[in-house]
């Protein structure tokens, strides 16, 4: 077994100077129920573990004229429960509220469920359907990247080595949207979903109309899949089961889902037509029902 040094920074700046220093060999942990499954299992075998667990600075939520801004180092749980989140971006609360089950949720972090990159994970698929950002720090500067830029393969994202995610942005979303994320669980809520969606849809003032829409799937493919085809003809469109059905076959058309124990690829695609369409359904009513007051 290789040998590991387990380290506990003070501050976001020495945590970056290990990353710096140990480069490739070292990995940051927040909640450590991914990274530590993946040790178990031999597939990350780092030489030095970061451990963020004293970094406060990353575990805090506020807003601003924009929007929103949550730490990394916020509990799935924590946003489940927050009035603030609630209040801005429901769709995520609603989501992470079906990730696994609360012993979990207790314990993993919004930046480790990013950095992981696991396909099969359910707040990418909502934080794209966001238009959500976020900001990546190391010893060289800072950038932003857009989250539908962030996930570029199995298990792989644009971070660096020395890179530490400090920041998730939302921005707060227009008047007459909602959102809504489903999945088919072919076992447990502690299972992999055989498909989700994330639906988020923009009505025109008429609330029969659709101004603006995002579709984003998950576990049918090597990362989060947005459907930008449907999106596009989804938009100015009159909102009903016909324009729904005909944005779910778009939606659905270039998927790549891969066979394995939840379904077969075949099923999978057939699910995620239905599961789209169920989702624009349901996020149509939510958002016909939402004040501009409400937002």
């Amino acid at each position: 077994m290789r040998a590991l040094d387990f380290v506990v920074p003070a501050s976001v700046e020495e945590a970056l100077d290990l990353l710096h220093q140990h480069g490739s060999d070292a990995k940051p942990m927040a909640g450590g129920t991914s990274l530590v499954l993946l040790m178990n299992q031999r597939l990350a075998e780092p030489a030095c573990l970061v451990s963020l667990q004293r970094l406060w600075t990353l575990a805090e939520v506020s807003g601003n004229e924009g929007g929103l801004h949550i730490g990394p180092l916020i509990t799935h749980r924590e946003i489940e429960t927050s009035d603030v989140i609630r209040r801005h971006a429901p769709l995520l609360c609603d989501t992470v509220r079906q990730v696994a089950t609360v012993r979990i949720r207790n314990q993993a972090t919004i930046g480790g469920n990013l950095a992981q990159a696991d396909p099969a994970l359910d707040p990418p698929a909502s934080l794209i359907a966001l238009d959500a950002t976020v900001r990546l720090v190391s010893e060289r500067g800072q950038r932003t990247v857009p989250l539908d830029e962030f996930f570029v393969g199995y298990y792989e994202t644009v971070l660096e080595p020395d890179e530490l995610i400090d920041d998730v942005f939302i921005p707060f979303q227009p008047p007459r949207t909602a959102g809504v994320y489903i999945k088919y669980l072919p076992r447990t809520a502690d299972d992999y979903g055989t498909v989700g969606v994330a639906a988020r849809l923009t009505l025109e003032d008429d609330l029969e109309h659709v101004s603006d829409a995002r579709i984003v799937l998950t576990s049918v493919g090597p990362t989060a899949v947005c459907a930008r085809d449907a999106e596009e003809a989804l938009r100015g469109q009159f909102a009903d089961r016909s324009t729904f059905e005909d944005a779910a076959s778009l939606a659905t058309r270039d998927l790549s889902p891969v066979s394995d124990s939840r379904g077969s690829a075949a099923y999978k695609r057939d699910m995620s037509a239905i599961f789209v369409r169920r989702a624009l359904e349901r996020v149509l009513q939510d958002a016909r029902g939402i004040s501009d007051d409400d937002q």
